[in-house]
């Protein structure tokens, strides 16, 4: 038996005991990942070291690349760090390709952070350093933990790394917001709450990044959503829906980075929008709940009459009716 199949077969009968019991998959997204690692890329688990640094040129046009982004996360990270800062964990913010961009660290796990790399200009996408937080977040475009043995190269077996993905304002992928520790609880009990952290850090980020490109418009929230993806359309001065985050995109089946522009009074043209329907009601349902339940408040802030609203309502009713 080679040494890939043994560290393959030891570490997939351990699984079980190591991952944290977080309710969601966890499991599955290592296991994908492993096998990504021992297929795809064909990555030695064994192989010592960490792939270098990025040069400070290199770095600063990767953050240049990041855009508005970086100033929108540092008064996340920073309050991510006094939460997790605490418990020996580093905060780090990826971009896309795994390359970090910055990080809060406490100044008595510097030296453990640069050596294990978790620092600014390291690079951990998947293909290059195999199952890792970061890494695994953006293949797979959801939060993960990856707890110690879970990871695929054995030399990082004594790290552990939750992360959450972050989106931009057009619903693409921006990077990874993670929490890393180089001296973890081997039952990694905390994982749960950083990871809740780490998942509200994510929508403020989305959400500042969003409020930003939509300044002066009108900013609807679809009610709530337990992803890293606030909810949230755009509408300008005539109604129309110009903008929608990941999550509200989902809702209304359109791709990150698409163009929207379509009207809420717009009935036919809606009509071939997917998941309109979905969408529409959940702005109603907001306003509604913003004017507790005043029909002509709510369709004020919706730049609708009150007749058009009281219209919009009772189709929707029925619609639900004869499902």
């Amino acid at each position: 038996m080679t040494v890939w199949a043994k560290r393959m077969t030891h570490s997939y009968t351990e699984l079980a005991g190591l991952i944290p019991t977080t309710g969601d998959h966890t499991g599955t997204i290592i296991d994908a990942s492993w096998r990504r690692c021992g297929g795809d890329y064909a990555l030695d688990p064994s192989r010592p070291g960490l792939t270098d640094l990025l040069t400070g040129m290199e770095l600063r046009q990767s953050c240049e690349e990041a855009g508005p982004l970086l100033r929108f996360a540092d008064p996340e990270l920073d309050r991510l760090h006094g939460i997790v800062g605490g418990l020996d964990y580093a905060v780090l913010l990826a971009d896309p390709n795994g390359v970090v961009l910055t990080r809060r660290t406490a100044m008595t796990t510097e030296r453990g952070c640069r050596r294990w790399h978790l620092w600014p200009g390291a690079i951990w996408s998947e293909r290059d350093e195999g199952t890792n937080g970061i890494g695994t977040c953006l293949a797979e475009g959801r939060a993960v933990t990856v707890h110690m043995n879970q990871h695929w190269r054995v030399g990082l077996r004594y790290l552990t790394c939750t992360a959450v993905p972050v989106h931009d304002a057009l619903g693409r992928l921006a990077g990874a917001l993670d929490a890393s520790c180089i001296r973890p609880d081997s039952d990694g009990r905390e994982t749960a709450l950083i990871r809740m952290a780490l998942t509200e850090s994510a929508r403020r980020i989305e959400s500042r990044c969003f409020m930003d490109l939509y300044r002066g418009h009108t900013i609807v929230t679809m009610g709530e959503d337990e992803g890293s993806s606030a909810p949230m359309l755009a509408l300008d001065d005539d109604r129309r829906v110009v903008g929608a985050t990941r999550a509200a995109r989902l809702r209304l089946g359109a791709q990150p980075g698409d163009e929207l522009n379509f009207c809420l009074t717009d009935g036919a043209r809606s009509a071939e929008v997917p998941g309109f329907r979905t969408a529409e009601k959940a702005v109603i349902d907001a306003a509604l709940t913003a004017s507790r339940g005043n029909v002509t408040v709510a369709a004020r802030r919706l730049g609708i009459s009150r007749s058009t609203l009281h219209r919009k309502i009772r189709a929707l009713s029925a619609a639900d009716a004869e499902r």
